[in-house]
């Protein structure tokens, strides 16, 4: 499964033709010496089928934003107070993902920015986000901790892929992209080692 993350593109190619968004994976290092990956909780929000979940800062590129990095940083402003301009080391960009508008099957890509966090703590939450959870990076990496998320269609169950932290449950996209994020960490690591 790692060989095939590796040969997705990184910009997929008709991405100028559909709607646009960008997030922000940012990691620090804690008081221990351990690595952790921030998540967001969503807002409950009626009529949002994803209120409520799991995810990475970010949103739809606006016009004045100048780049899907640059809408990353915003966004992550906008929803945490976390001002990846002045505390965020920029790394690299993981693969786009295709998926659709929150509302209507219209198409999206979605472009994933990975961001190693310098600065203080505190955040200032906006009203799209309840809170933010701090994961781990060791729990993430350990297989053990996959977990299985039913989701009822109208063909029937599915049965995907997560991880589940402290009553959290992380999933689709955001797990999608958290895959890519460690197999960019893992190869990284292995380059480090020699």
């Amino acid at each position: 499964m790692h060989w095939l993350i590796r040969q997705r593109p990184t910009r997929l190619p008709f991405r100028r033709y559909v709607a646009r968004a960008a997030v922000a994976l940012i990691y620090r290092v804690n008081d221990q010496g351990g690595e952790e990956l921030l998540f967001i909780q969503r807002a409950h929000r009626p009529g949002d089928p994803w209120s409520g979940d799991m995810a990475f800062p970010g949103g739809r590129l606006q016009a004045d934003d100048g780049s899907t990095r640059g809408a990353a940083v915003r966004e992550t402003l906008e929803e945490t107070g976390l001002d990846l301009v002045q505390f965020g080391r920029y790394e690299r960009r993981l693969a786009d993902v295709l998926t659709r508008h929150h509302n209507r099957w219209r198409p999206m890509v979605v472009s994933p920015y990975v961001f190693s966090w310098q600065g203080p703590a505190e955040v200032a939450l906006n009203h799209e986000v309840q809170k933010v959870v701090w994961v781990p990076l060791d729990y993430l990496r350990n297989p053990a901790h996959r977990s299985i998320r039913p989701w009822q269609t109208p063909l029937g169950e599915l049965r995907l892929p997560c991880y589940r932290y402290q009553g959290h449950c992380i999933w689709g996209l955001s797990y999608s992209m958290l895959q890519d994020f460690l197999a960019n960490q893992r190869a990284a690591d292995k380059k480090k080692a020699g």
